[in-house]
């Protein structure tokens, strides 16, 4: 019997597996840019990281007062994002060898993201951790996307796990509160530096403030076979 019987693991995507957020803001810029507003910083963006494409354009309706029906924003956001996602999303390298060691124990391991199954589906083809991760959850196949705990508590159900054996790895304040919410221990990974200290994060397990700098495979793993273990 292995030390992480029990065990199994949820991922967010976006910012925790991949290095995605460049393009994910490219792809806003771009589609804020055709419908009128030219000014859409980093800094704007920083402001939407965790939280689902569909919730990111139903805010941006209201804030810059788009004509546009939602569903055609989303839409077009989401053409601009898959032609990126295609050609240059990067795993992040300590990410990937913490996957395959979890592939290696047999841990039952899900996706679970704010982005389109399409966008998903694309990212984990191209960076071929599709090969290791099979379950995948869109905040579109639920009722709501994060801060609230709905795509954890799908990926948990898909897996067959209790969601006390769940751990979530997440960057984002609405991501870790969502696994708070959904009753599952998480790693933070914290992607905007400035949040670190956001009281949600304070609720993970194990909360790496330097984010993917600081993150290494082995603590993952070491964590999980110590503290993290279901009692």
């Amino acid at each position: 019997m292995n030390t992480l019987d029990g065990i199994s693991v949820i991922f967010d995507l976006d910012g925790t597996l991949v290095d995605s957020e460049p393009n994910y803001y490219e792809a806003g810029r771009r589609t804020l840019a055709e419908y009128g507003v030219p000014d859409f910083t980093w800094a704007d963006h920083e402001g939407y990281v965790g939280i689902s494409t569909q919730e990111t354009v139903s805010d941006w309706k209201r804030r810059y007062g788009l004509r546009a029906p939602v569903e055609e924003l989303v839409a077009a956001k989401n053409r601009r994002y898959l032609e990126l996602a295609r050609t240059s999303t990067r795993a992040y390298p300590e990410m990937r060898k913490f996957v395959e060691l979890l592939a290696g124990e047999g841990v039952p391991m899900a996706v679970a993201s704010g982005s389109s199954p399409e966008a998903i589906e694309a990212i984990l083809s191209c960076t071929g951790l599709d090969a290791y991760l099979g379950t995948l959850v869109s905040a579109d196949e639920v009722a709501r996307g994060k801060p609230a705990p709905d795509v954890f508590l799908e990926a948990a159900r898909r897996l067959g796990a209790a969601p006390a054996d769940c751990v979530v790895l997440e960057d984002a304040v609405p991501g870790a509160a969502a696994a708070h919410a959904a009753g599952m221990r998480c790693i933070a990974i914290p992607y905007v530096a400035a949040q670190a200290d956001a009281a949600e994060f304070a609720t993970a397990g194990l909360l790496l403030r330097g984010g993917q700098r600081e993150f290494t495979a082995r603590a993952a793993y070491d964590w999980l076979t110590g503290s993290a273990r279901p009692s």
